[in-house]
């Protein structure tokens, strides 16, 4: 069941935020339609902030590659996009699991929001309505949840 987008964070014409997207290749049909979405929402809450875009193989790739940008790059923050599909044997369940944990604890130990928007789906239709679909795009919700983690995280530490 689609649960409906989080509320646009307020736009702000100030803020200059580096946002850094890891996007796998893999599925790009789906995952580019994420992208655009992600790129799409970030320009209108924050018009000024810059965003680098580092393409992974496929999602396993995409917290190594997420670390390296967040080491070298020094991103504010970063999206993780990706698509697996469920498939007949667990290889797929695997790699969902070790890329959900390892963006998890990429966050925890950098300091650096990680939002993890690789999504491990049934079938096309789930990817269809997750990745192509205006209303319930996966990749305006990441873009949200950054902006609102960033801006969290900066609140405290002006505490």
């Amino acid at each position: 069941m689609l649960k409906t987008l989080p509320t646009r964070p307020r736009q702000s014409l100030q803020a200059t935020s580096s946002i850094g997207l890891v996007a796998s290749r893999y599925n790009a049909e789906y995952v580019d339609g994420m992208v655009a979405k992600a790129i799409e929402e970030l320009a209108a809450i924050e018009p000024h902030a810059t965003t680098q875009i580092v393409h992974a193989p496929g999602s396993f790739e995409i917290p190594f590659l997420a670390r390296h940008l967040i080491e070298q790059g020094k991103p504010d923050a970063v999206i993780c996009l990706g698509v697996i599909f469920e498939g007949e044997t667990g290889h797929a369940g695997l790699i969902a699991a070790a890329v959900s944990n390892t963006l998890c604890t990429l966050s925890v130990e950098t300091g650096t929001p990680v939002i993890h928007a690789v999504l491990y789906l049934k079938n096309e239709e789930q990817s269809r309505e997750r990745c192509l679909e205006a209303t319930m795009n996966r990749g305006t919700e990441a873009a949200r949840a950054a902006i609102e983690a960033l801006r969290a995280a900066r609140s405290i530490a002006k505490r």
